[in-house]
């Protein structure tokens, strides 16, 4: 049985008033299957060919407090006394920050954990 989920890409942008941006990881969503879970990888180079300065560890830093965020760890802060579905929401608003959001996408899956690691070797590792 199919069912829906949603997803958005984690994009690493250096230098916003250049409008440059990276996937650096993708959030699924499955309110059916109780499932919310981000998964991310950061390619420093291909980042500061962007911008050189670019501070990486802080991004990393950064994308591990959203999964801890996802996962509802107590050391994300009040966003992990909220459902799935809430959390899943705040992290994907829009913001100007490094670490932005695409707008949320739908799909049909049986299996949302299998979804995520396909997004997220086509759309970040960009395996075809």
């Amino acid at each position: 049985m199919s069912h829906v989920f949603e997803y958005a890409l984690l994009r690493a942008v250096p230098r916003q008033e250049r409008g440059e941006f990276m996937n650096v990881g993708v959030i699924v969503y499955c309110a059916d299957l109780n499932f919310l879970c981000a998964k991310t990888h950061v390619d420093g180079d291909r980042l500061r060919a962007l911008d050189p300065d670019f501070d990486v560890e802080l991004l990393e830093a950064s994308l591990d407090q959203l999964g801890l965020a996802c996962d509802g760890d107590k050391a994300a802060g009040p966003v992990s006394d909220t459902s799935l579905g809430q959390r899943f929401r705040w992290l994907t608003a829009p913001r100007s920050t490094t670490v932005q959001t695409s707008p949320a996408h739908t799909g049909l899956t049986d299996d949302p954990a299998k979804e995520l690691n396909r997004l997220h070797r086509t759309l970040v590792l960009l395996d075809r």
